[in-house]
């Protein structure tokens, strides 16, 4: 049985679906929303069981069983970036964590799951999976829940043999429409665009970058979950930590105008202010160093935002059923 954590979220639906393609379907979905509730990402999907995340932590810590799990895709966690509730983000990102992980250490069961690009901060040490990670000073709660995390498995003694740790950089696709501030642009866009014409962009607030060229590493969420099959399915690489983005930096303006192109409407910006509060907190560069992942024998990038956003816009969000 294959366990997949935030079932009814974004990367976890997906990664369901992503499953179904390879004609597995006795999964074990979990997550705090139950598919009644936000039915959309599951629609479609063939699994076997849905179990509450603390019907779920609770077995894991009351069992001396392996309870016939094949496998953890560990992609449930609060992914709000916004999120200030420091107990909160120790519980549910990182202590749970911790649960599964030692479960699967008990009972050697692979073990994958969601880190994050944010651990980074303002990427001052560099965007690599290979630096010692208590040099990163995140920008916010979230990405420190997720650092600290990083930072205990990698004391660990006792492991499965396989765990990988996934640092997603900034993930856009279908199944995300939920996620509502935390969405990616590449859907608040679609949306903008289809409401009133235009997008809305943040100015520059550093004379290093002109407005619109502030660059992000964007990454299509159908690489993301092949490269977490490959992970599962061919069990080579090495375990670890891995950066999982597209490896190629971007600027806003690339992902507007792929929009526009792929709706047939013509490039219109309104250029807005980053919101004093958020000014401290706001990066203008990312680009995930994925050299350490390819390495080990997975697939190279398949989706260029461009190849990307068309697919999402044309085979997606202009569809009455959105979903993957």
């Amino acid at each position: 049985m294959i366990v997949v954590t935030g079932a009814t979220g974004f990367i976890g639906s997906a990664m369901v679906w992503e499953l179904n393609q390879n004609g597995l379907t006795d999964i074990l979905c979990v997550d705090t929303i139950a598919p009644n509730d936000r039915p959309q990402p599951l629609s479609g999907k063939s699994y076997k069981e849905f179990q509450s995340a603390e019907e779920f932590r609770q077995s894991v810590l009351n069992t001396s069983d392996r309870m016939n799990v094949d496998v953890i895709f560990h992609m449930g966690a609060c992914s709000n970036t916004a999120e200030m509730n420091k107990s909160y983000l120790a519980d549910n990102n990182t202590q749970y964590t911790k649960d599964l992980f030692t479960f699967c250490a008990q009972h050697d069961i692979p073990f994958i799951y969601a880190s994050s690009g944010a651990v980074y901060g303002e990427g001052e040490h560099g965007f690599s999976d290979t630096t010692d990670p208590t040099e990163f000073t995140p920008l916010n709660p979230y990405g420190e829940s997720k650092l600290n995390f990083d930072i205990w498995v990698l004391k660990e003694t006792k492991t499965p043999s396989h765990w990988y740790g996934l640092r997603f950089f900034n993930v856009y696709g279908p199944n995300e429409y939920h996620k509502r501030d935390m969405c990616s642009v590449v859907f608040k866009a679609f949306n903008q665009i289809n409401e009133s014409q235009q997008l809305k962009l943040f100015k520059s607030h550093n004379p290093d970058y002109k407005d619109g060229e502030q660059m992000r590493d964007f990454v299509y969420i159908k690489d993301i979950t092949r490269w977490m099959w490959e992970l599962y399915q061919k069990q080579k690489a090495q375990s670890g930590i891995y950066n999982l983005g597209f490896g190629e930096a971007r600027t806003w303006l690339d992902l507007a105008k792929a929009t526009f192109l792929n709706m047939g409407k013509d490039l219109k910006i309104d250029w807005i202010d980053i919101p004093s509060h958020l000014r401290e907190q706001y990066q203008y560069y990312t680009k995930a160093d994925i050299s350490k992942l390819t390495k080990q024998g997975l697939s190279t990038p398949q989706w260029p935002l461009e190849k990307g956003i068309a697919d999402y816009v044309k085979n997606y969000l202009l569809k009455s059923d959105p979903t993957l």
